[in-house]
């Protein structure tokens, strides 16, 4: 089997996923180029370079949809002989695109493959696609569906993280994120320009000064939806009857913002690296997805860090630098709590609740933001992982070179 190497890594800032956003003049499409076009540039991608342009995006429909990615590579200065294929693992999706690419590569079937992805949820908001899960009456009851902020709530009740663990944790993301802007610790990060080469932005544009006092006046976001008769809390406790109630600690200063954004990856076997004379950064080790109980739904980071480290023959004291994407509080307390983690491994320098969480672009995101931390900090095993809608998990580990 060959090894599958990152032999670069960009993305776009996030910016804030509404109509008064920086990016929300800024489509799918055009972002996606921006950042399919700055791998081309800065590693000379002339002609058919990659077997295939892999791209997550989760709203698959209006203009991010009839596949997004091989739009992508005919709006963008990659060869048109390169095609492009789109996928959807929900917030895993850019992650899943990288995973998919670099088996595909482990496999044989190519040197080499752009993978990544992207989301405007300014333009294309979550939820216009509709889907079964929810809208179709018999899948929902017989998988118990819930929203997924009261999935974090369930697990803020199930494993006993109270409002102030969920707000205190929300408040250090804020500080280690704006810590890491003024540090310049975000190598990864492209500006976007627009059709006169002028900067948009720059710079990721949700990152704020937050304390326990301000995220203490924020309503709980979940509570009515929860206890509204009939309401979503009744479902869950029917699937989980040993909980009293479900606490509801979760609002909009402790869960990912909505946000654009895109990223890519740059993932061949060696030969491809000598071929174009340019160095890998590190190796894909591993990689893992795993299916998991619909209802709570937002635990999958632990069996697909599981899953993964047995497929590395590795174990978690082995991983240097966790990236754990910030859904919710609860997930990455979740995280820290079944491993034993050292915080001061996970998310160093902040995550979705500061920065946002651009759905289908996030996974390749958190992959990047964690190859400059391990960069920078000259530390050698990395492991990314996120939650994922429905019941899933999806996880990489990364081996500096």
């Amino acid at each position: 089997m060959n090894d599958a190497y990152i032999y670069d890594a960009v993305r776009t800032p996030r910016g804030k996923g509404k109509k008064d956003g920086t990016l929300h003049e800024m489509t799918s499409v055009r972002l996606s180029a921006v950042a399919l076009n700055a791998l081309k540039t800065r590693n000379n991608l002339d002609g058919h370079a990659v077997e295939d342009v892999i791209w997550g995006n989760v709203t698959q429909v209006g203009e991010q949809g009839a596949c997004l990615a091989r739009s992508a590579v005919l709006y963008s200065d990659l060869d048109e002989r390169i095609p492009g294929v789109s996928i959807n693992r929900f917030c895993a999706s850019g992650l899943e695109a990288v995973n998919m690419a670099a088996n595909q590569v482990r496999g044989g079937a190519g040197d080499a493959y752009i993978a990544g992805g992207v989301e405007s949820m300014s333009r294309v908001p979550m939820g216009m696609d509709g889907g079964a899960i929810a809208a179709d009456p018999h899948l929902a009851m017989k998988a118990y569906f819930v929203p997924q902020g009261i999935s974090a709530d369930i697990i803020a009740t199930e494993y006993g993280f109270s409002r102030d663990d969920c707000d205190a944790y929300a408040v250090e993301s804020q500080k280690r994120a704006a810590a890491a802007r003024a540090d310049g610790r975000f190598k990864s990060i492209i500006p976007v320009t627009d059709q006169n080469g002028l900067t948009v932005m720059a710079e990721d544009e949700m990152i704020r000064e937050t304390t326990m006092q301000t995220l203490g006046g924020l309503n709980p976001s979940f509570k009515v939806m929860g206890e509204a008769m009939p309401g979503f809390d009744a479902v869950a406790l029917l699937k989980y009857p040993h909980l009293e109630r479900i606490n509801h600690v979760h609002h909009a200063g402790n869960s990912s913002g909505i946000a654009d954004g895109s990223a890519a990856i740059l993932i061949g076997n060696k030969e491809f690296g000598e071929r174009h004379g340019i160095k890998p950064r590190a190796r894909i080790k591993a990689t893992s997805k795993v299916g998991t109980d619909p209802t709570i739904m937002l635990t999958g980071p632990v069996p697909a860090t599981e899953r993964v480290l047995q497929a590395a023959g590795m174990s978690i004291s082995d991983i240097d630098l966790f990236e754990v994407n910030e859904a919710f509080a609860s997930v990455v307390l979740r995280f820290i709590q079944a491993f034993d983690a050292d915080t001061n491994k996970v998310n160093v320098n902040g995550g979705a609740i500061a920065m946002g969480h651009p759905l289908g672009g996030t996974g390749a995101m958190i992959l990047s933001a964690l190859l400059d931390e391990m960069e920078r900090t000259d530390k050698e095993t990395g492991l990314a992982t996120l939650c994922i809608g429905s019941g899933m998990g999806a996880a990489t580990i990364l081996e500096r070179v």
